[in-house]
């Protein structure tokens, strides 16, 4: 892990970093200076040039990078990334609770939970970093980009490690709401163990064989014509691990551009969410141990054929 960084934060966004390595002849390319390194490493992301001109790049004591400075192994160099332009979520991000210790947000559909990709602006932590002016803020767990309801952030770096170790553990009750297709010739409820692997590059997590490490416990709460609203309570939390629990079943949930097929979707377009909430959420707070439950108010939109 880095040190801390030197540079600030930038409109909540946290400053990159890279580590310079080794310069073996025989594993690496040679470097002369620091500038042959940063044109190496980053020339899609970043205009080197201008930005060893503005003394945008520092060492970790925050000393800038000249770009003729003689390269240097196992050193820091830490810097503000160019952004992109995003699309703008149009939704807001409503404050279920909030003390010394923990932010409770209702996280909207759309919004990433942090930084990644192309979403970076347009995340729970860098809109609320920079509106609520807590540079310290971070996720205790996350949710997927398309998923929307209760999220728990800590608000310092002291209390980070209790309230994630919460979630790490299991000690978290979690429990989600689904839009899918009904199905008359299925009981329910069902509890589904599988293994769930995420291969680098794919889009989709997939199930494969081996040692279980995914449970979800299937029920279903309404039926309406041709679809069902299901609580899903997952004692586990792998990626997707509902969206692939609810396909398996042939039972994909409304509005889900992944499964079973990818479908290209604009990012733009907000008009078709994801019908997954994470609904509730309780512990016990891991400081005071008073016990602590969150409700999302988010509602789940059934199709107009069901209504």
């Amino acid at each position: 892990m880095p040190p801390r960084s030197p540079l600030p934060q930038r409109d909540g966004l946290d400053a990159a970093w890279l580590r310079t390595p080794d310069n073996d002849p025989d594993t690496v390319p040679r470097w002369t200076t620091m500038r042959d390194f940063l044109l190496d490493r980053l020339p899609e992301i970043a205009p080197v040039e201008e930005m060893l001109v503005a003394r945008e790049f520092v060492d970790h004591a925050g000393r800038a990078w000249i770009g003729d400075d003689p390269y240097r192994p196992n050193s820091f160099v830490w810097f503000h990334r160019y952004l992109l332009p995003e699309p703008v979520v149009p939704f807001p991000i409503e404050i279920l609770y909030r003390d010394e210790r923990i932010l409770v947000v209702d996280k909207p559909h759309f919004l990433a939970t942090t930084p990644r990709g192309t979403h970076v602006r347009e995340s729970v932590l860098v809109r609320l970093r920079a509106s609520l002016g807590l540079p310290d803020l971070a996720p205790a767990h996350r949710l997927d980009r398309l998923t929307a309801g209760v999220l728990v952030l800590t608000t310092d770096r002291c209390h980070r490690a209790a309230y994630a170790g919460l979630f790490q553990s299991g000690a978290v009750r979690k429990t989600y709401e689904a839009l899918a297709p009904a199905d008359p010739d299925r009981t329910f409820p069902q509890r589904i163990g599988n293994r769930i692997e995420k291969r680098r590059g794919s889009l989709q997590a997939e199930i494969v064989p081996g040692l279980p490490n995914a449970e979800t416990l299937i029920e279903v709460v309404e039926t309406r014509a041709q679809h069902a609203r299901y609580r899903l309570t997952p004692t586990t939390g792998k990626t997707h691990q509902l969206r692939v629990h609810l396909n398996v079943l042939g039972l994909p949930i409304l509005g889900d551009p992944l499964y079973p097929t990818v479908r290209d979707v604009d990012p733009a377009d907000f008009t078709d969410p994801l019908q997954l909430v994470a609904r509730r959420l309780s512990f016990i707070d891991p400081i005071d141990r008073a016990p602590r439950e969150f409700t999302s108010g988010f509602a789940l939109e059934w199709p107009a054929r069901a209504e």
